[in-house]
């Protein structure tokens, strides 16, 4: 399953590190969370435990979440539709604060993805599961640690990373197994990642899998027919 072309180079992995290193941008379809602060954010510090307090207070209310619409633009509370597709965090959040000091005293803004997220098949511990980038600049190491880590069935010499469009991906391998390939773990994961960790193949414990059932119907057919050979 997933198998490489043979003519992967380990330059191609660095690229694929140097490319997945840089921040996320907005895309189309991402949801964002947002949270307006005022005086430069001053409260965030809470020196005083105003914010924990606060936190407590608001605890059961809703988080809104604002879709990146095909135009690049997101509705936001009071400021209206704001562009801000194939920027990163960082830069939508400027503009958003410059926006928000129309209204507020020194403004603060932070921006969030709410949606970003990697697929984690094959043998882990809990099986397959999507895992949610809350973070940026997450490793494959840390993506595994989320899904449970590795079993005895897992072959750590061989874990794909599957990146971009199904229809053409790029896919990875990485070997866990050895010092040099423990580095090369460290690949950066980008959302929408799929990661494969490719299970050991045991034939006999297959094949008795398989003929289980079949042996305990004939077992519990021959126990009848004693039962009514004794009656």
């Amino acid at each position: 399953m997933f198998k490489l072309n043979n003519d992967f180079t380990e330059q191609d992995l660095s690229s694929a590190i140097n490319h997945a290193e840089r921040n996320y941008v907005i895309q189309v379809n991402d949801l964002l969370s947002l949270d307006v602060f005022t005086n430069d954010g001053e409260r965030i510090v809470d020196p005083n435990n105003e914010l924990q307090e606060g936190m407590q207070r608001m605890q059961g209310k809703p988080t809104f979440q604002y879709l990146v619409k095909t135009d690049g633009t997101v509705k936001f509370p009071i400021v209206g539709q704001v562009k801000i597709d194939s920027l990163t965090l960082d830069q939508a959040e400027s503009i958003l604060q410059k926006k928000y000091d129309d209204f507020y005293k020194q403004s603060f803004v932070k921006l969030q993805f709410a949606n970003k997220r990697v697929v984690v098949l094959g043998a882990t511990v809990a099986g397959g599961q999507i895992i949610p980038l809350t973070n940026e600049n997450v490793s494959l190491v840390e993506v595994l640690a989320m899904a449970g880590g590795l079993d005895i069935n897992s072959k750590a010499q061989n874990i794909k990373v599957i990146r971009g469009n199904l229809s053409d991906p790029e896919v990875y391998q990485i070997n866990l197994s050895t010092v040099s390939g423990m580095k090369q773990s460290m690949l950066d994961i980008e959302p929408g990642d799929i990661i494969y960790i490719e299970p050991w193949k045991r034939p006999f414990f297959d094949a008795t899998k398989d003929i289980t059932p079949i042996l305990s119907l004939l077992s519990s057919t021959l126990a009848l027919v004693l039962v009514l050979q004794n009656l």
